[in-house]
């Protein structure tokens, strides 16, 4: 593995961490909206990950039965949780249906929060890997002149 496949690989961690971290605020800041533009109660969100090919195509071809294919990481879409609603009894609230009952979304706010902590501590360690390439680097340059 070579330094710009470490750093390919670092930044592709990187941006699906800072797409998860933009899912959880919005959860975050939805969980007692209950109407949308798309009509009813706000549905959580949750981010789908695949893994990606960090190799060029030439790259990938010249590896030998020795070397094993590394991986990226990639932002395959957003995923809305269809059932998580709750109804809660208000009868005043301006959304409540005819028995006084309000849905809202099912965010538990607190594994929200480990949700933001985890993916937190993922884009430092990531932050970290890339550092360490680029310390690595400067290293190797100065070994070189």
């Amino acid at each position: 593995m070579d330094f710009l496949t470490a750093l390919d690989i670092g930044s592709s961690a990187l941006s699906a961490e800072r797409a998860n971290l933009n899912i959880i605020s919005m959860n975050l800041a939805n969980a007692k909206t209950t109407r949308t533009a798309e009509g009813g109660a706000y549905k959580r969100r949750s981010i789908v990950l695949s893994t990606t090919d960090v190799d060029a195509p030439f790259a990938k071809a010249m590896q030998d039965h020795m070397s094993r294919e590394l991986k990226g990481v990639r932002v395959l879409g957003i995923a809305r949780d269809a059932g998580r609603m709750k109804q809660v009894f208000e009868p005043g609230h301006p959304d409540a249906n005819q028995e006084g009952y309000v849905t809202y979304p099912d965010i538990n706010v607190v594994e929200e929060m480990t949700n933001m902590l985890t993916s937190t501590r993922s884009y430092e360690a990531s932050v970290a890997s890339i550092s360490s390439v680029k310390g690595m680097w400067n290293k190797a340059l100065e070994i070189g002149r």
